[in-house]
């Protein structure tokens, strides 16, 4: 028996609504366990601003003023708000994709977790200039990022698993 990696699933077994309603989902949900993830392990030095909040920043909006109050605290939505709309948009096409590349979620997602982890924080950060190249980031950061991100996709591939079978009742 051959495995390939482009191996795709039969058309009739396809489900891309289903696989994008789930994006969504799997999207906002895994963004809280990235975010848990850095509170845990945070990946970079005081001294130095978050990717999101810095394009926030780059792209002249002023983060300060994305606030709102809870629990008598001050929280400052807007690098969350980017984060999970890149998390959604990472997931969505993550689940399409699974609906035709099985294998891209092999051992449960982790595989693309840390490739994804290497293109976006290797590559396309440090070429938007969100983040110093990969040569120059403490070994914290690269840690954090990676395992925050495995335990990212695995959140999200789980999710997936379960309400895949829901939704098309396999």
């Amino acid at each position: 028996m051959s495995i390939t990696l482009l191996e795709t699933t039969p058309k009739q077994n396809r489900h891309y609504f289903i696989a994008l309603v789930i994006g969504v989902i799997t999207g906002i949900i895994s963004a809280f366990v990235k975010s848990g993830t850095e509170d845990i392990l945070p990946p970079r030095t005081p001294d130095r601003i978050a990717p999101p909040v810095q394009m926030l920043t780059d792209m002249g909006i002023d983060w300060h003023s994305l606030v709102y109050s809870y629990s008598d605290q001050l929280v400052y939505w807007g690098g969350n708000f980017v984060h999970i709309v890149f998390s959604i948009a990472a997931t969505v096409f993550y689940c399409v994709v699974a609906e035709v590349f099985p294998r891209i979620t092999m051992l449960q997602g982790i595989v693309f977790g840390v490739l994804f982890a290497i293109v976006c924080h290797g590559v396309m950060l440090p070429i938007l200039g969100l983040s110093p190249a990969v040569i120059h980031l403490p070994a914290d950061e690269i840690i954090s990022e990676i395992l925050g991100t495995c335990l990212w996709i695995w959140s999200v591939e789980l999710l997936r698993i379960a309400l895949r079978a829901k939704m098309t009742k396999i």
